[in-house]
Parts: C-alpha cells; sequence; structure tokens
C-alpha cells in the first residue's frame, strides 16, 4: 500500500455544551477533568442571539483535544461506551467522525459523582493522512487534492479494521 495513503487519527475533541447555564458549565469542566485528568478550554459564544438569551462572549460550553498515544486509548474508551456501535450517518464526507454518549457513567473507569450527576458529551474524531498539512501551513498553503481526501467509506473501513467498530441502522 502507498504509504502517503496511510490513515490515522489525528485528535480526539471532547465536548460540552452548556448554554447559558453556568452551573451545568462547571458540571461539565469537572467531568472531562475527571475522565481525562486536564483541564479543558470554555467555548466562548461570538455571536449575540436573543431568542436563546446568548450575548457576545458568554461562556456557553467547555472541550478538550487529545492527540496522539492519549487520543487513541480514550478513542477505545469512548467507542466501549457506544458498544462499538456506530451509524453511517455519524460520518461526514471529509472522513471525520462524531458521536454522543448520553451518560458518562457508560464510559469503561468512569465513576459516578454525585456532583455532576448524569451529564453527556459529544465526542469528535479526526481523522488525517500524510500531506495533509500543506492546508495548514503559514507559506504557501493549498487545498488537498481530490484522490487524497479522506471519503466517508475510507473512514468507515478504517474505524472497522482498527477499532472492531460495526455500522448499525441510521
Amino acid at each position: 500500500m502507498n504509504p502517503m495513503k496511510i490513515i490515522k487519527v489525528e485528535k480526539i475533541t471532547l465536548n460540552i455544551g452548556a448554554g447559558k447555564d453556568e452551573p451545568k458549565l462547571k458540571k461539565g469542566i469537572k467531568l472531562i477533568t475527571e475522565l481525562v485528568g486536564k483541564a479543558p478550554v470554555q467555548t466562548i459564544s461570538k455571536k449575540r442571539i436573543p431568542n436563546w438569551g446568548l450575548r457576545q462572549g458568554l461562556p456557553i460550553g467547555c472541550k478538550l483535544t487529545l492527540r496522539g498515544e492519549e487520543a487513541t486509548s480514550m478513542l477505545k474508551r469512548m467507542l466501549k461506551a457506544k458498544e462499538n456501535i456506530l451509524k453511517e450517518s455519524q460520518f461526514d464526507n471529509r472522513g471525520n467522525l462524531a458521536f454522543g454518549i448520553p451518560e458518562y457513567i457508560d464510559i469503561p473507569g468512569a465513576k459516578y459523582n454525585p456532583e455532576i450527576g448524569i451529564m453527556g458529551l459529544e465526542v469528535t474524531i479526526t481523522l488525517t493522512r500524510p500531506g495533509y498539512s500543506i492546508k495548514r501551513r503559514k507559506v504557501k498553503p493549498k487545498t488537498i487534492g481530490k484522490h487524497h481526501i479522506i471519503t466517508k467509506q475510507e473512514a468507515i473501513d478504517f474505524m472497522k479494521e482498527n477499532y472492531e467498530v460495526k455500522i448499525g441502522e441510521d
């Protein structure tokens, strides 16, 4: 196989959206810190949305990005919480996937904390290939060629081979 076509996990992002509910945001920060052992960053609203009661600069959630060995070990734990079953609709056309975990106590190794209660989180997985850095470099950034982009089917096959994921019904 061509070494430039090898797919790997670039990063995993754990995300909890709280809206304007500040106690929920504090619980979300505590949850991610307990799961991973690192403090997440707060996400700040960029727009004013009066119907939702949001204004610019208000903290509305928290997220944490994991890379490397931490990311692969956390991915295995998160997939076990979903019983290694994902839906085809959870994959996008660029080789990324996202799924939600409704209750954190389903994650292996996570213990129930009465201060947090029952809470869920969103997991986003970004896949990459060698050569993807050309779109992020400072000098002469380029777009990735259409034959080098990770397709939805390639991402599904990668997850099946490397993480024993089963694709369920939508």
